[in-house]
C-alpha cells in the first residue's frame, strides 16, 4: 500500500484539482454494483423512487433530495489504495460493503422523498429529525433498541440514521429480520413500521424528486493534497501512563521459562503497526470508537513500545495479539463512554 501514496506525491495528480481527475461512475467497478443495487430496489418493490448516483467526497444524501453521493476514491483502485493508506479506513472496501452503504443511503432517500419524518408515527418510533446532529456520539453497544447494520452502532447517532439503518436491515436480501430481531421489542417495532410503510408506499409517487447535487466531483476545486491535508491525524488527547501497561504485556510474555537466548525477541512496535488496519475496523464495529482515533492511539502505543524497547517471543505472538486487542478495546470503550481514555 505504500507505493501508491508515493506515486501520487511524485506526480502532478497530487496537486491537480479533483474535478480535473476525470472521475466518473461509468466504466468503473461501481457501475455493475449500482446495477445490482437497482435490481435489489426492484425486487423490494421500490419502483416509484429513482435515486440519482454521483461521486462526491463522502457517502450521503443531501436533505430533501433523492441523490446518493458516493465517495470519489471508490471510482479508481489507486485512489482507494491511497485513501486506505492515508485515512486507514475505507467505507466501501468491497462489493458487499458498498451495497451495505447504498442500502443505508437509500433509507435517507425514502425518508426525504416521502417526508416520512413529518409523520406522527415516524416521530414516535425514531424521534424528531430536528434533534441536533453531532458527528461525535456515544453509543450504547449491544442496545436492543436499535438494529445493527453499519459499524459503530450507527443507528444510535440520530433519528434520521436510526430510520436509515432500520430501512437497510429491512431491505437486505435474504436477511430474516423477523427472526433476528424478534426478541428485541423496540427494534422489532421499528422494523415492523418500516415494512408496513414500504408496503403502503409501493404504489405512491414521491412528493420530493429533487436530485440537486452537493459537492459533485466535477465541481471540486481543491486537490488530493488539500483534501487529505484536512484529514491528517491530530495527536489530540493521548492517554498518559500507558508505559506500565505495555511493560506488563510484553515483559510478562518475554519472561517465559525455557526461552532460548538464541531466539531474539520480535519488536512489539512492529506487531502493533501490523495490527493497525484490523484493529481499527473491528474496534469501530464493536465499540463505536472512530477508526481515525484508534489509529492515533495505536501509533502512540507503537512509538512508546519502540522507545521502551519492548518485544515478545515469536511463539507467543497469539498471546501478544490478544493482550493488545484487550488493552486497546478497553481504552476505546472508556473513550466512548466517558470521553477520555483513562479516568
Amino acid at each position: 500500500m505504500h507505493a501508491e501514496p508515493a506515486r501520487f506525491h511524485e506526480s502532478n495528480l497530487w496537486s491537480t484539482p479533483i474535478r480535473d481527475l476525470g472521475l466518473t461512475l461509468e466504466g468503473t467497478r461501481l457501475e455493475p454494483i449500482l446495477a445490482e443495487f437497482n435490481e435489489e430496489l426492484r425486487r423490494a418493490g421500490i419502483t416509484r423512487v429513482r435515486p440519482r448516483f454521483y461521486l462526491s467526497t463522502e457517502w450521503g444524501v443531501p436533505f430533501e433530495t433523492v441523490a446518493i453521493a458516493i465517495p470519489f476514491y471508490l471510482a479508481r483502485p489507486d485512489l482507494t489504495a491511497l485513501h486506505a493508506e492515508l485515512v486507514g479506513h475505507v467505507e466501501g472496501f468491497n462489493r458487499a460493503d458498498i451495497l451495505r452503504y447504498l442500502r443505508h443511503e437509500m433509507g435517507h432517500v425514502i425518508n426525504y422523498a416521502y417526508r416520512l419524518y413529518d409523520q406522527e408515527e415516524w416521530v414516535k418510533q425514531f424521534g424528531s429529525i430536528t434533534q441536533p446532529y453531532f458527528e461525535e456520539y456515544r453509543p450504547e453497544p449491544f442496545s436492543r433498541r436499535y438494529v445493527r447494520h453499519l459499524p459503530g452502532w450507527y443507528a444510535q447517532k440520530h433519528p434520521d440514521e436510526d430510520w436509515a439503518e432500520t430501512f437497510a436491515v429491512w431491505m437486505t436480501p435474504g436477511l430474516d429480520w423477523r427472526g433476528e430481531y424478534g426478541g428485541w421489542p423496540v427494534a422489532y417495532a421499528k422494523l415492523t413500521y418500516c415494512s408496513r410503510t414500504m408496503t403502503a408506499l409501493r404504489e405512491q409517487d414521491p412528493v420530493v424528486t429533487s436530485s440537486e447535487l452537493d459537492e459533485d466531483v466535477a465541481d471540486i476545486e481543491y486537490s488530493l493534497d488539500q483534501y487529505y491535508g484536512r484529514a491528517v491525524d491530530s495527536p489530540g488527547e493521548l492517554p498518559p501512563g500507558l508505559d506500565g501497561a505495555l511493560r506488563a504485556i510484553f515483559e510478562d510474555l518475554g519472561s517465559t521459562e525455557g526461552l532460548s537466548l538464541d531466539d531474539p525477541l520480535r519488536p512489539a512496535a512492529d506487531l502493533i503497526r501490523r495490527l493497525e488496519p484490523e484493529l481499527m475496523a473491528n474496534i469501530f464495529r464493536w465499540t463505536g470508537h472512530f477508526p481515525e482515533r484508534t489509529r492515533v492511539l495505536l501509533r502512540y502505543l507503537a512509538d512508546r513500545a519502540a522507545q521502551l524497547e519492548q518485544g515478545y517471543p515469536s511463539n507467543r505472538e497469539d498471546s501478544a495479539i490478544m493482550a493488545l486487542t484487550t488493552l486497546v478495546t478497553g481504552l476505546a470503550m472508556n473513550h466512548v463512554q466517558r470521553g477520555s481514555y483513562l479516568p
